[in-house]
């Protein structure tokens, strides 16, 4: 059976030489998101399989999903993917149309309502975290661990927190405080990522920049693509007061019925 693996790397690298045991501190990490995985079971969150701890490096063993991050998928499925062979252009990927992105949104959610109902906060919900599989499938996935392949997304902060503060509200910047209403903010940056075919967030900004903006309540603008119902679900994710926030239930019944009116093409895949 084909299966995906995720190893602990040299833990040194990942933390600050401030901690007494970084090794210690990385296991004890790994080992904390093993456990929080074998509770985690719904059709849109990666299944996980197990751990192997004998030796090193540590293993988790995953679902494996064909089609990798969701990230590299919008990419390769924009308007500007070309597929480069001997370096010569040689064609699109096939362009994603709203009724794909509606689809992909909408299982996203499924998985986000399903954790809220856990009372599970993720706190890195972004495209690079969620996985495709066949048929245009997606899950939730990467909870915690793939701060290096996408090392520019994340800030460091404090010496050695790397936070993801382009995906962020203003209370998590400034608090530390993620919550399912923190979530939900992610979401809404998941919403316009997916519409922008995977641009980073704020990408003609310096972090610090980034932050400033955030904390003065400025938002992203509507993607070219996106239609004013989707901005608007947008902007509702992204209230400053986290209570007057969408929840995710309600969020995932527009997205549905937004879904419903425009039928999903999955010829995309071939």
């Amino acid at each position: 059976m084909l299966v995906a693996v995720k190893t602990l790397k040299d833990p040194t690298l990942v933390f600050s030489q401030t901690l007494k045991d970084p090794t210690l501190a990385a296991r004890k990490d790994f080992q904390r998101e093993a456990e929080l995985l074998t509770n985690l079971q719904h059709e849109h969150i990666v299944k996980f399989y197990g751990v192997c701890v004998d030796g090193d490096p540590l293993i988790m063993v995953f679902e494996y999903m064909k089609h990798g991050d969701l990230n590299k998928f919008l990419r390769a499925h924009g308007p500007d993917a070309m597929i480069l062979v001997d370096g010569q252009p040689l064609q699109t990927n096939g362009e994603l149309g709203l009724s794909q992105m509606l689809h992909i949104a909408t299982q996203i959610a499924a998985g986000m309502m399903y954790l809220a109902s856990q009372h599970f906060v993720h706190r890195d919900l972004a495209t690079r975290n969620c996985l495709v599989g066949n048929g245009l499938l997606v899950k939730i996935g990467d909870f915690g661990m793939s701060r290096d392949i996408y090392s520019t997304d994340y800030y460091r902060v404090g010496g050695h927190t790397m936070l993801p503060i382009r995906w962020m509200p203003p209370e998590s910047i400034m608090y530390r405080k993620f919550t399912t209403e923190s979530d939900v903010w992610s979401f809404g940056v998941i919403l316009w990522e997916i519409f922008t075919y995977g641009k980073q967030p704020w990408f003609q900004l310096a972090n610090n920049e980034v932050i400033e903006c955030i904390t003065q309540g400025r938002v992203l603008e509507r993607p070219r693509v996106c239609p004013k119902e989707v901005y608007d679900i947008m902007l509702g994710c992204w209230q400053r007061e986290p209570q007057q926030r969408l929840n995710i239930k309600d969020i995932q019944k527009i997205l549905y019925a937004l879904g419903k009116a425009t039928p999903v093409y999955l010829d995309i895949l071939g």
